[in-house]
Parts: C-alpha cells; sequence; structure tokens
C-alpha cells in the first residue's frame, strides 16, 4: 500500500537579510542559526529563486531558510525586487529585514575594523570613508524602501542585537509579538535615533544635584527611593502608563515588529533610567514582549 506523501502544513519561513555595510547583518546568522534557521551568507541574488524553491521541496526538513546579501554585487539593486516579487508569488513566508545605522556608528565600526568599505569596488571610485558611507546609503534607499522590518543598530553591541533577534523571531518565523524597547537616554547626548515615541522627565527634581546620588544610577535604591518620594514622579509615570495603554495596542495592531519608547533625561543616568524600568514592567504586566535599555547610563 503506497505511503501518503508528508505535508508540511505551514510554508517555510524565508528571510532575506540585506542592509548596510557595517550595520550588523551578518551578526546576525549566529542569533539565526541559534534559532534553527538554515542560514546562507553572500548568496547571489540571481540564485534566490533557485534556494527557496529547495526550501520549499524540503518540506518538514527546512522549515526556516535565511539568506544575507549585501550591496557589492553589482546588479543588486536592480535584482532583488523583481527576485523578491518573485518569491511571493511561492508558497513560503518571506520577510525582507533591512539593517542600518547612523553614519557615525558605520564610520566608527570600519575604523575599528580597518576593513575597506566595499562600496568603492561596487562603485569603482576613491571614497573618503563618509563618502563611502552616504554613497552607499543612498544606492541601498529603495531596498530599504522595500522592506518589511528596518533594524536600526546603532546602539546595539552584539549581545544585544543577538537577544534583540531572538526576542523577535524566537516563534520560529510565525507572526510574533511586537518587540517593545524602552530606552531611556540623555537629552545632552542626543535623542536615539530609533524613536518611535519620546517622553521627557527633566521636569522632575534631578538626583545629580544631590552629591550622594550623583555617582548612582536610576537602578540604585538610594536614587529610587528620592524619586519615588516625589509625588510628581508617581502622578507622571501615571500619565505615561494611561499614554502606552492607549497607543502601544494601536501600534501592534498595524502590524509592527518593532517599537521603541525613549524615555529622555538630561544626562541619562538617573530619571530616565528609573522611569524606563518602571514602564518596561508595566509593558510587560499587559502582555507586551518588552526590554528596557539604557543607552546613556554609563556616560
Amino acid at each position: 500500500m503506497p505511503q501518503k506523501k508528508t505535508v508540511n502544513p505551514t510554508p517555510p519561513h524565508f528571510l532575506i537579510i540585506t542592509g548596510l555595510s557595517g550595520s550588523g547583518k551578518h551578526s546576525a546568522v549566529n542569533a539565526l542559526e541559534d534559532l534553527g534557521y538554515f542560514c546562507v551568507d553572500n548568496l547571489p541574488v540571481k540564485l534566490l529563486p533557485t534556494f527557496a524553491a529547495m526550501c520549499q521541496r524540503s518540506g518538514e526538513n527546512l522549515e526556516r531558510a535565511a539568506v544575507v546579501l549585501d550591496a557589492r554585487e553589482p546588479s543588486f539593486v536592480e535584482e532583488l525586487p523583481k527576485v523578491f516579487d518573485e518569491l511571493r508569488s511561492l508558497d513560503l513566508r518571506v520577510q525582507l529585514l533591512f539593517f542600518e545605522a547612523s553614519d557615525d556608528t558605520l564610520m566608527r565600526r570600519y575604523s575599528e575594523t580597518r576593513r575597506p568599505h566595499p562600496i568603492a569596488a561596487v562603485k569603482k571610485k576613491n571614497f573618503s570613508l563618509r563618502e563611502a558611507v552616504t554613497a552607499e546609503r543612498s544606492l541601498l534607499q529603495p531596498i530599504r524602501d522595500l522592506a518589511d522590518v528596518v533594524v536600526d543598530t546603532s546602539a546595539h553591541t552584539v549581545h544585544t542585537l543577538r537577544q534583540s533577534l531572538v526576542n523577535a523571531l524566537s516563534a520560529g518565523g510565525k507572526p510574533s509579538k511586537m518587540q517593545v524597547t524602552v530606552m531611556s537616554f540623555g537629552f545632552k547626548h542626543g535623542i536615539p535615533t530609533e524613536s518611535d515615541l519620546v517622553l521627557d522627565v527633566r521636569f522632575l527634581k534631578n538626583p545629580h544635584y544631590v552629591p550622594d546620588l550623583r555617582p548612582l544610577t536610576g537602578r540604585d535604591r538610594g536614587v529610587l527611593d528620592f524619586l519615588l518620594a516625589d509625588p510628581e514622579v508617581h502622578e507622571t509615570q501615571a500619565h505615561f502608563e494611561n499614554l502606552l495603554a492607549f497607543v502601544v495596542p494601536r501600534y501592534a495592531r498595524e502590524g509592527r515588529s518593532y517599537l521603541t519608547v525613549a524615555v529622555g533625561c538630561t544626562g541619562g543616568r538617573h530619571r530616565s533610567v528609573m522611569m524606563a524600568e518602571a514602564l518596561s514592567k508595566f509593558l510587560k504586566k499587559r502582555g507586551f514582549a518588552t526590554v528596557a535599555r539604557h543607552r546613556d547610563i554609563a556616560k
């Protein structure tokens, strides 16, 4: 009696990862492999449909696959939109992730690695590092516009980037909960570029002016006691919680994968840290996948 063919009821999840050179897209491979993705680095764009068809035919043997592409391939920008449309027509769950970072971050990373920027070979011109970063950003803008998710890695280390991807994709390619980051920062160091919503707590009493509290952070008991003794802190937190309770579900309803709520004080060590921790706990209790990050706590 012939055996029934096993059919995988869930189409394979197929991730395409691309973005700016130095933005961390290759670092994402380790995290994806930990999540069970079969990863291929630097596959030519024209081979994407062949690889995707192989994933499709493999059924349960290859449920998750990820491909990293970059702009050093001459036909990349022209070919990827056409190939992406072709992949969308297959029985796959295709998702395009675009990695980016600020110009200063990319320049610092390239200066640290001492590697030449690949855009010079693509454009066949001599560029300064800043010119190369600017040229690549302009070149890849159409691909960024095509992306399902844009990941700004400016404030990420390799470890926090990995955790962010693990949190976002831990469902194995199934529609995942929106990942909410509540980030404290100091206005004097600049507003985080990845901010979707910015909350300002500079009007609250500042522990910086209490000598014993100045070297501490908003995670320390002394600073917490100082702030929580002020009724305005509780009132402010309540207003912020009401705002987030209203807007965060609506961001999720729009299909967002990531949301960054930035909470700022002057230096990013005391008030914003305390408030970001409190708001992160509030959102977790309401069922959102939330992480607190403190960009300027060590400055």
